[in-house]
Order: structure tokens, then sequence, then C-alpha cells
């Protein structure tokens, strides 16, 4: 989905906002139940393989927090981090590639690869990933595929040419039971929105992004894979970390769930303590990107 664009952060370099935010957010170790830095996260990497950082797609401080892990991220294991992105379609991969090679104009790249109208709150990262010559996995299935499984269910994937069957995950595509299907549930008030389909188009979701990393991760040995996607996809380990675990259960994976929390100066962290391996709070007092 895409959104208008509004946002605090274009004008400021990566080093000047992470310095800014600094006092405006808190990272919370699940295992280690105390708070601790990003480089506490950086450190933990060496033995992980894909971090997950599930965002509130608005949220101006964890977008800050997203290219600054990147960069850190490159800094302690250079030239082995790549950036994963629900943000960009597998059919635009082509498109990423040109630009991160400086072959291509911003606009056009912004145009033809579909870029969501909130592409300023990413742009530090892809500028650092160009600048830096660090891989972009275009991650996501494109809005015509999404919209024929949620007019017709996940067998309409079928039908597709084999042309088209190339950028999408292989069938067939399970539907997540238990937990995953409880939350969307929740979160839609019932089925009521499409029936069982709009829930396929999640998990459509979900299966993309995550044959995305298993596909790179297998070509390239020894990456540290920086995945980007609304928290819900990640949260509680589920949705696209629980399909990569399945595409690549080789792989190494820990997840950050970063929201905006009205409790920010006294959390109750044991209330967040299900989300996964890291927990962000951001300051609520601090102006949302659109």
């Amino acid at each position: 989905m895409k959104y208008l664009l509004f946002t605090i952060c274009a004008i400021f370099s990566i080093n000047a906002l992470a310095q800014d935010v600094s006092p405006h957010y808190k990272i919370y170790d699940v295992k280690k139940q105390k708070k601790i830095v990003l480089d506490d996260i950086i450190s933990d990497m060496r033995n992980a393989d894909v971090l997950f950082f599930g965002e509130e797609h608005n949220d101006s401080i964890g977008h800050v927090l997203e290219a600054t892990i990147f960069k850190k991220l490159n800094e302690k294991f250079p030239q082995k981090a790549a950036l994963s992105l629900e943000m960009f379609h597998t059919d635009t991969q082509p498109v990423v590639d040109e630009y991160l090679a400086d072959l291509i104009s911003e606009k056009n790249f912004i145009k033809e690869g579909r870029a969501w109208s909130n592409y300023v709150d990413y742009k530090p990262l892809l500028e650092y990933a160009k600048a830096n010559k660090l891989n972009v996995i275009a991650a996501n299935a494109a809005t015509r595929y999404s919209n024929a499984v949620t007019k017709g269910g996940l067998e309409i994937l079928k039908n597709f040419p084999k042309s088209s069957l190339s950028i999408l995950p292989p069938l067939p595509i399970d539907t997540a039971t238990g937990r995953y299907d409880e939350k969307f549930t929740d979160l839609l008030g019932g089925h009521s929105m499409g029936g069982m389909k709009v829930y396929q188009t999640q998990n459509f979701w979900d299966a993309t992004m995550a044959w995305s990393i298993a596909k790179f991760a297998k070509a390239n040995k020894g990456m540290k894979v920086l995945q980007l996607n609304g928290r819900f996809h990640s949260d509680e380990k589920l949705g696209t970390l629980a399909k990569l675990q399945k595409y690549a259960p080789n792989l190494k994976i820990l997840n950050i769930s970063a929201f905006s929390n009205e409790d920010f100066e006294n959390p109750d962290w044991e209330k967040f303590t299900n989300l996964g391996d890291y927990v962000i709070i951001t300051d609520p007092k601090i102006k949302r990107s659109f």
C-alpha cells in the first residue's frame, strides 16, 4: 500500500539523525531481559544470517534506526550486508539493480521501480547501498498478482505463464494456520473482507518475501540480510519469518518489532516479550512521517 509523502527525515544525514533521535527510542533484549543499544544487535548478528526489522510504516524514528542498522551492519561485516525490502516488487529487481549501478536516474528509478510514495523514508538506505555497492533485494509480489489472489485465491497462480512464475514463490503456497490466522482474523474483525482470499493474499506476500530472501541467501553465502517489512509480517516470528524458516531451515534469523508506544517513559516490557528477539519502542511525541 502506498502512502502520502510527509517526513521529518528528508533533509538530514543518517549520522545526524541517529544522534538526534537517540533520546527517542528504547531497545529491549527479550532473551536477556534488559535494555540494550543498537551495537548489541549488530554484535548478535555475528551468529545470524537474517535480521527482520518489523516497522510501522509511518514511524519516523524507526526509519532512522533502519538506516543506522544497515550502516552498522556493513561496518561490522564489510561487503556482507544486504537489504531486503517489502517496499519493492520482484519484477522491479532489474530497475533496482540499474539504479544501484548508477545507470538510470532517480526519477526513472522511482517511477519504473514503482517506489512507495513515502520513498523518502527509505531513500537513505538505498543511497547507502548505492554508495557502498551493496545488494538490495526487491522482495515483495507485484500488485497485479496480489489482486489476482485476492480475487481468485492462491489457485489462480497456476494459470500464469512460466515467465510470470519465475518471479513468484514455488507453488503451492501454504496458508499459515493457528496463531497467524487468529491474528489476521482479529485484525480484520473476522474474514468479512473477501473471506479467506484476503488471508491468502497475506500469505502470498509472506511467501514471496521469504522466497526472495531464501533465494538470495542460497546464491550468496555468508551474507547478513536486513529485511524491512510491516511488523505484522514478522511479529511473534510468524508470517514472512515463519515461511523463511521453511524455505531455508538452516538460516539463523533474528527479529525486531518496532513501534510507537504511549508508555514510552515507563514501558511494561513484559507485555511485548512474545513479539520477537528485540523490541524497540519509539517516542509517540515525535511527528509521524505521514
